[in-house]
């Protein structure tokens, strides 16, 4: 959730701290704070509010000069948003910034309490700050004190430390929370993420869990519990800087959206033999399939739509039992264990506490898991079985554009494979079905961006109003979750997404005249049943709206108002649809004057449960 970054070198960190922290400001902007080490003391600046906040607090404040800093981005877990809830925090001798939770906060909290510490915030972090500098203050040496209480703390973190006999060194360490470190011409670095990295080094190093980490002016060192250190192994990092910026674009939102052909196109390259899918370019044995009979897909918010699509794709074309479960459900209510099961991990950045937590509970039942994911060398991918990146390239905007569009693309892709591994679907059907979703589907969508200004129009239909319904059946019902939630992620417009079907099963009672509905419709053979449950909204005085393929339009044209969509296949309606829905929120959003990249009360990576 929380975004942490630290520098020590020879250069002034405090630029690199807040452009790191503008960066890594997706993973939470509730609040921001940098601790500036030199001269022997430690300064702390810290606010509630964005980044930018922060910066203008620094321009008010004497100016620092400091080759040691860490700094902190907050997404509110612990204690509400306040000033003094605000990283850094500081106990004594150790000043730290946190990223994770610590579940046995309280059983800590009072029993410091009792001994006669006074908390200034209600955060978990001022605990670990506390517990860390009673050890320091008996030991006098950083490595002892932190493996000693490492050993009493539960829950997950990433810990960005400075000691205040210390200011040139910053120790760091992780658990089930994100941390990388990187070798910089000029110094040493530590993050949450890669975005805030890629400016100044071209290598980077994910630590081992639980292995604290030294940076100080001769480098970066790996140092473990036994007393001995290493250097750490770097690995290249594929990230171009201008990746991470919006590049002429208002919002990264909108860039993101602008990017899907290309990131599609990124996803399906390279997994390809003759015409066929081919995943061996991923190390995934050709035979990997071959024993399941039954697959769970675990996932959350728009991964898990991607894999309400991916399901209905699997079972249609392969003949697989495929269930979707919501990750945060699944370790509490598991289905039984039966042979042949593969679990299918699905989130854009790799770290998703829940589905973490589902695939280990899958693993640890003998359930082998094949994870889709977009960030490399993140914990999913690294526990996984076998890892198949969407190559989406970094998603900066909370809302997920592409990559929920790369998920639905492997999901289709690993169709179509199983499809010809089962003979289930003759080879030239494959053969084409990949060739559209390789040529066709890029294009689908980029003739929907060209078609934006349509699409405000039918966004400017929703002024005025706080509450819709979007309504699909069989793969439209999948894509309208997905509409429905972008919807209410960025424009805070409540909207529910319901199988057409269902609403005549008490949710019509709630259509009066002028409520907004939006209707999907793609396939076919599903088509007249969807007009009839667009006249029932309509008979009703609902407000609807239609997306449809061109080839349907006119039959809803005398209930709705309708947007008709180029569709000549299953492919390019799925892709252009997606579009179509990002675009209609996306345009919500801005007309309200809401912040499409950084949504109230959301952050880009849920890394606590």
């Amino acid at each position: 959730m929380c975004g942490i970054i630290g520098y020590t070198g020879r250069q002034n960190a405090i630029p690199k701290i807040t452009a790191g922290l503008s960066v890594l400001e997706y993973r939470g902007y509730d609040s921001a704070g940098l601790a500036a080490a030199g001269n022997g003391r430690i300064t702390t600046i810290k606010c509630c509010g964005r980044v930018k906040d922060l910066e203008e607090k620094l321009r008010q404040t004497e100016e620092i000069i400091t080759t040691c800093a860490i700094g902190h981005t907050r997404w509110a877990t612990h204690g509400g948003v306040t000033d003094r809830n605000a990283h850094p925090h500081t106990v004594g001798y150790v000043t730290l910034v946190h990223n994770g939770i610590i579940e046995n906060e309280k059983e800590w909290r009072e029993r410091l309490t009792l001994d006669g510490y006074h908390f200034s915030s209600e955060t978990d972090t001022e605990v670990a700050a506390a517990l860390l500098n009673r050890a320091y203050q008996k030991t006098k040496d950083p490595l002892q004190a932190i493996y000693g209480v490492l050993e009493i703390l539960r829950g997950s973190y990433a810990f960005a430390m400075i000691f205040a006999d210390r200011t040139d060194e910053i120790y760091a360490v992780r658990q089930d929370s994100p941390l990388l470190i990187a070798q910089g011409e000029d110094g040493c670095y530590l993050a949450s993420d890669l975005t805030a990295l890629v400016s100044y080094a071209s290598t980077y190093c994910v630590p081992d869990e639980g292995v604290v980490v030294r940076l100080n002016q001769d480098g970066i060192f790996l140092c473990y519990k036994d007393g001995t250190q290493k250097e750490p192994i770097y690995q290249q990092s594929g990230m171009q800087h201008a990746a991470a910026e919006r590049g002429g674009y208002d919002t990264f939102m909108k860039k993101e959206i602008c990017e899907q052909p290309q990131a599609l196109r990124a996803a399906l390259n390279g997994r390809e033999a003759e015409g066929l899918p081919d995943f061996s370019i991923n190390a995934l044995p050709t035979d990997f399939f071959d024993n399941v009979h039954r697959i769970h897909i675990v996932a959350c918010g728009s991964a898990m739509h991607a894999g309400l699509l991916g399901a209905r794709l699997l079972e249609r074309d392969t003949g697989i039992p495929t269930t979707i479960f919501i990750a945060s459900e699944y370790r509490y209510h598991m289905p039984p264990k039966e042979e042949g099961t593969l679990l299918i991990a699905i989130s854009q950045s790799g770290e998703t506490a829940d589905t973490l937590a589902a695939l280990r509970a899958a693993k640890a039942r003998g359930i082998p898991v094949l994870a889709i994911v977009n960030a490399e060398n993140t914990a999913i991918a690294r526990e996984a079985a076998h890892v198949l990146y969407t190559h989406a390239g970094p998603e900066i905007a909370v809302a997920t554009t592409k990559g929920y569009c790369t998920q639905v693309a492997l999901l289709w892709m690993i169709s179509l494979f199983l499809s010809n591994r089962r003979k289930t679907i003759a080879q030239d059907t494959i053969k084409e079905r990949l060739a559209f979703l390789k040529e066709s589907a890029p294009k689908a969508i980029s003739a929907v961006i060209a078609r934006e200004s349509e699409l405000s129009h039918i966004a400017e239909r929703l002024d005025g109003h706080d509450r819709l319904f979007y309504i699909g059946r069989g793969r439209d019902y999948a894509l309208a979750a997905e509409g429905s939630l972008k919807l209410k992620e960025i424009s805070y417009v409540h909207s529910e997404a319901y199988a057409a079907g269902e609403l005549k099963h008490g949710t019509i009672s709630l259509i009066e005249p002028g409520t907004p509905v939006i209707a999907f419709c793609t396939e076919d053979a599903l088509a007249e049943k969807m007009l009839s449950n667009v006249r029932e909204v309509a008979s009703r005085g609902a407000s609807v709206t239609v997306l449809c393929k061109a080839s349907l339009s006119s039959l809803f044209l005398q209930s709705a108002v309708v947007f008709p969509l180029d569709c000549e296949n299953d492919e390019t309606a799925v892709f252009a649809m997606m579009t179509a829905m990002q675009l209609i929120a996306y345009e919500t959003a801005r007309r309200r004057g809401c912040d499409v990249d950084k949504p109230r009360n959301l952050a880009k990576s849920v890394t606590v449960e």
